[in-house]
């Protein structure tokens, strides 16, 4: 595939860690692109982690859980099992809190000075979004970028996980499509790209359908072939029935429907309940969009563009449904509460729960009720930085 300006900092890490005389021991993976993440991780596993060492050498660390000194002397400490170790660190904004963290930043500095030549440190900073247009990123997010290369760029290298253009985007759609054999028209491509917002991980997931939509010949169209027609009965109107549906009823406090949807949303997921994280991931997103909505007090479709950036918008058909459904929602307050129940949720099922529809159940519920009154909420600020 050729290689595309929205992808090049994620190729030209690929190309680094397959040489051993180029690997960096510490890389940070900068910006909330899931879908760039999971080619980096893909390759970090594919090159330096291979699954018969891999439950000895791969490390899933998070900085709200384990300190910088115990991840920093995890590293230091060579493997009996494993020839190389890689630590992938979450949560990197914890460095970045109330304090100066002189001793963390003084630790940090003294194993990259002598580090262990078998081993390589993966940051993620996903708390910050980095649009394609480096000249548009918010102010915040920038100033927290600024930081995190003072500190971390002598010793690390940085791969950008930006929003992926839309010409990219298309692009990538049709020549992934023609290296397995299948065409997939122009105006098809761009309209997945569009009704999708250029969201890459919803992108990927609805390709692969359409893919084995027209490879099993679930259509009358030649197969091998995926066309505009494809893309508005697979993907706008499969959307249309599930994720907004469900916040819908959520939004109107409708628990038995919203219950009903999330079943229905599991039994249509080629994954069951593996796809939880998926799904919420979208409610997540679709919260957040709610909530500028609401802040910006948006009263038409019209206006959304205006206040929703690229990679962030919802598709176009949606766009009313969301307007209707922020205004339920009669404070901000409301609103976070809801992002913060998702991301617990994340937690526990990243945590391999026995039961994880039980989870998802609980969330729905959850998210249905009315909140109780609460003059003082002191996990306010949390909520706002996820």
């Amino acid at each position: 595939m050729a290689s595309l300006k929205s992808f090049a900092s994620v190729d030209r890490f690929v190309a680094e860690i397959a040489s051993p005389a180029a690997l960096r021991p510490g890389y940070v993976l900068i910006g909330d692109e899931v879908f760039l993440y999971d080619r980096c991780r893909k390759a970090v596993l594919a090159t330096l982690a291979p699954e018969d060492t891999r439950d000895f050498c791969l490390h899933d660390l998070d900085l709200a859980d384990t300190s910088i000194f115990e991840i920093l002397d995890r590293a230091q400490t060579p493997s009996l099992m494993a020839p190389f170790q890689v630590l992938f660190v979450r949560n990197l904004k914890a460095l970045y809190g109330r304090g100066s963290k002189k001793e963390e930043f003084a630790a940090i500095d003294a194993y990259f000075r002598s580090p262990n030549p078998s081993a390589v440190i993966l940051f993620v900073a996903d708390h910050l979004r980095i649009p394609t247009d480096l000249r548009k990123m918010d102010y915040q997010d920038k100033e927290r970028y600024e930081r995190i290369r003072e500190t971390l760029s002598d010793w690390c290298g940085f791969v950008e996980l930006a929003r992926v253009e839309d010409t990219d985007a298309i692009k990538w759609v049709t020549t992934s499509a023609e290296s397995r054999s299948v065409k997939f028209d122009p105006d098809a491509a761009r309209e997945l790209v569009d009704s999708l917002g250029a969201d890459m991980m919803l992108i990927a997931s609805e390709f692969e359908k359409l893919l084995l939509y027209v490879s099993a010949g679930g259509t009358d169209i030649a197969k091998n072939r995926v066309t505009l027609g494809d893309v508005e009965t697979m993907v706008l109107a499969a959307k249309q029935r599930s994720l907004y549906e469900l916040t819908d009823a959520i939004s109107s406090k409708d628990r038995p429907r919203a219950l009903l949807l999330l079943h229905g949303l599991l039994n249509a997921s080629d994954g069951g309940e593996d796809a939880a994280i998926g799904h919420l991931y979208m409610l997540a997103r679709t919260f957040r969009q709610m909530l500028i909505i609401s802040e910006k007090n948006v009263r038409d479709s019209r206006a959304i563009w205006q206040v929703l950036w690229q990679g962030f918008r919802m598709p176009p058909f949606a766009a009313e449904d969301l307007i209707k459904q922020a205004r339920r929602y009669k404070s901000r307050r409301e609103l976070t509460r809801a992002i913060r129940l998702v991301a617990r949720a994340d937690l526990e099922l990243r945590s391999s729960p026995a039961n994880k529809l039980l989870v998802l159940e609980r969330l729905i519920l959850d998210l249905s009720t009315e909140p109780k009154p609460n003059t003082y909420d002191p996990s306010h600020q949390f909520a706002m930085e996820l």
